[in-house]
């Protein structure tokens, strides 16, 4: 894709690229006629010459377009432009879930954030739109607490599990992708469970579970491999917690839960029974004072001379 700093794609001036992924490159941008920045995410130009891409991109953006609701990042527009395909949305100045990993979060606070983005989950899935690409990088954390899912629909606007990229997989992330989806199988809202459980797995052990040198091996591995129990990642997960995650990530789309609220319903009641944050906080003994008991202070020793020495200084 060509450089588009500086340019201009419908009414949008492109500043800054903020993000890059697999489906899409993500600028920050100026819209003039109401003097506000916005996020323009423009996909691949190898895209637009898919049969039956402009049809389907219209389709999927229109009804994402409609979806309001506080913990999803609402559309502005979309547009094409020569062979560009690009959707503008709210710009927000905020890091992401993917940037809070890497080590096990606590369980009250993945609790937290889980529970919001079901809540933006389930809205979608009750008017007909599965998410399809739910991971960290998708999951934006506004000021660290409140969270907006983004780029709904992306992976069905480029084909879903119908498109085959170069590596053979279907357009998606292997590492959070169902097993159903990596089987070119048609999905639903159960779909998103599982990912959403893969995503609960890694804040609570800090890696996720599955993991191999090409994405069609990682794919292949959601299919057939036993799920490493989170416990043995990490055993400060509550077994209650543990069987939360087994349930969502479960093989067949029918012994998991059936919607994303139901797994936060079922999580939240599980970290119910823990101590809250503040109580835990609470616990910790303050250090004790020093006892009130008269001594003697030496005179300091006499300073050493100073002696200066100089010295000379790596895989949306």
């Amino acid at each position: 894709m060509a450089d588009l700093i500086g340019q201009t794609i419908g009414q949008y001036r492109i500043l800054e690229q903020i993000g890059k992924g697999g489906m899409a490159t993500v600028y920050k941008a100026y819209q003039p006629s109401l003097d506000r920045y916005v996020a323009v995410k423009v996909l691949p130009p190898y895209f637009a010459h898919e049969e039956g891409f402009a049809e389907r991109f219209i389709r999927e953006a229109k009804a994402i377009a409609k979806l309001t609701h506080p913990h999803i990042l609402p559309i502005h527009d979309f547009g094409q432009e020569d062979d560009l395909s690009y959707i503008v949305t709210q710009y927000v100045e905020a890091g992401t879930l993917k940037e809070m990993l890497g080590q096990p979060m606590d369980p009250r606070r993945a609790s937290e954030i889980i529970g919001q983005v079901a809540e933006a989950l389930d809205y979608a899935h009750e008017r007909g739109i599965i998410h399809r690409d739910v991971k960290p990088s998708n999951v934006l954390m506004d000021h660290g607490r409140w969270v907006l899912l983004t780029d709904f629909g992306l992976a069905k606007m480029v084909g879903a599990s119908q498109a085959l990229t170069a590596s053979g997989v279907g357009v998606g992330t292997p590492a959070y992708m169902s097993p159903e989806q990596g089987r070119g199988l048609k999905v639903d809202a159960r779909s998103d469970v599982y990912s959403l459980g893969i995503v609960l797995y890694e804040m609570l052990t800090g890696r996720v579970p599955f993991e191999a040198e090409t994405p069609m091996a990682v794919v292949i591995r959601h299919i057939t491999d036993p799920l490493p129990l989170p416990r043995q990642m990490n055993p400060d997960i509550p077994e209650a917690v543990e069987r939360v995650i087994l349930k969502a990530l479960a093989k067949k789309p029918e012994d998991r839960f059936a919607t994303t609220g139901e797994m936060a319903a079922a999580l939240q009641r599980a970290v119910s029974q823990l101590p809250t944050l503040s109580a835990v906080e609470a616990e910790v003994p303050a250090p004790a004072p020093p006892p009130a008991v008269a001594v003697e202070v030496a005179a300091p020793a006499p300073e050493p001379p100073v002696t200066e020495v100089v010295t000379p200084p790596p895989a949306m």
